[in-house]
């Protein structure tokens, strides 16, 4: 029989991409990742190549932070080897096998030892000046289990989507990202986050990240703490609203800024909010967080700390007035007795002139 000889034109041009990838890999990689993965795999042949950050970046309409993030991601899962100089910036990258793919290809290489192993993959390098432009964010060291840390980011960027409503920008993306990786926060903690901050009436991304800033300040690390932390806020802040008579929303930046200040910095309980919000009413005829603050900023003068303290600061109040005022009538009487005009008459004259009038 004749040999047939087997050419084969439709690969010309073309990138390969191991089964092994598709099936244990692309799966529970970002798709964003997966781009930078075959855009590299699309480069690695290409001698005239002359890659950057900048010139990825473009390339796959991304940041160059999206970029050197998913580097980190391939080289976590043992796909890239990321070349540093001594200050950390990098300076190249090596495509490595996977890991189904490299054995495959040592059985092969014992059972056949007369075709010489495949060549290592080249080198893609990044020009140092680009790479340097861009500083390498700090973040915690990647999890022992990357595909579990990757499905909870890959989650909690859906779960943003359906709070949200919308799809999500790359740096949304990146927030919430950076909640993760950088603020340590728990995807538990990231998703009641977004559900308080949502049910709130806030949807935006900057609001969000500044509740979460105030978290990690605070060491709220689990959702029971951050519940607790949210019930005392929602507590104050209706017991003042309610006493001041305001409905249907919640309170601006400024009046916030007031609640906290007297539930926080002074401690007072929502019984001696609620009694300062009345009497300012009662007083003004009107909501008042500015008196409202002078009268709570005198209580704390006073160490007031029980509505019961407030009752003994009233009594000692009205003795010192009444005593003041007491004090004020005696002073004054005197006063005018002091300053009354004594007159000089003759009796025997008056006398004498009642007789002859009769």
């Amino acid at each position: 029989m004749k040999t047939l000889t087997l050419k084969n034109r439709f690969q010309a041009n073309a990138t390969l991409l191991p089964n092994d990838f598709i099936d244990n890999y692309m799966i529970d990689a970002n798709g964003e990742f997966v781009k930078v993965y075959l855009f590299l795999l699309r480069h690695l042949d290409d001698p005239c190549s002359s890659l950057t950050l900048s010139t990825i970046a473009d390339c796959l309409n991304n940041t160059e932070k999206d970029i050197l993030r998913a580097f980190r991601y391939w080289e976590s899962v043992g796909l890239l080897r990321l070349e540093r100089d001594q200050d950390d910036r990098i300076t190249g990258l090596e495509l490595l096998r996977t890991a189904k793919s490299q054995k495959e290809n040592n059985t092969a290489a014992a059972s056949c030892p007369a075709f010489p192993a495949p060549p290592a993959p080249e080198e893609v390098s990044v020009p140092e000046t680009e790479a340097a432009s861009e500083p390498r964010p700090v973040a915690k060291a990647v999890p022992i289990d990357a595909f579990r840390a990757q499905k909870e980011i890959k989650s909690l960027l859906f779960i943003a989507e359906q709070y949200l409503g919308k799809t999500l920008t790359h740096t949304e993306m990146e927030t919430i990202t950076y909640f993760y990786d950088t603020l340590h926060m728990s995807a538990d903690l990231i998703e009641y986050l977004l559900e308080t901050c949502v049910e709130n009436g806030h949807k935006s991304m900057h609001y969000i990240q500044k509740v979460a800033f105030s978290w990690v300040e605070e060491g709220i690390q689990t959702v029971s703490q951050a519940k607790e932390k949210s019930a005392v806020y929602n507590k104050n802040c209706y017991t003042v609203l309610n006493a001041f008579g305001i409905k249907n929303r919640g309170p601006a930046t400024s009046e916030l800024a007031y609640i906290r200040k007297w539930a926080e910095e002074y401690g007072f309980a929502p019984d001696i909010l609620e009694e300062a919000c009345r009497r300012t009413i009662s007083a003004t005829h009107q909501p008042s967080f500015e008196y409202a603050d002078s009268i709570l900023t005198k209580w704390h003068e006073n160490h007031i700390r029980h509505l019961k303290d407030i009752i003994t600061l009233d009594e000692a109040y009205r003795r010192e007035h009444t005593s003041s005022r007491t004090s004020g009538k005696a002073k004054s009487v005197t006063r005018n007795l002091n300053n009354f005009e004594r007159r000089s008459y003759d009796m025997d004259s008056l006398e004498e002139q009642l007789l002859n009038s009769n």
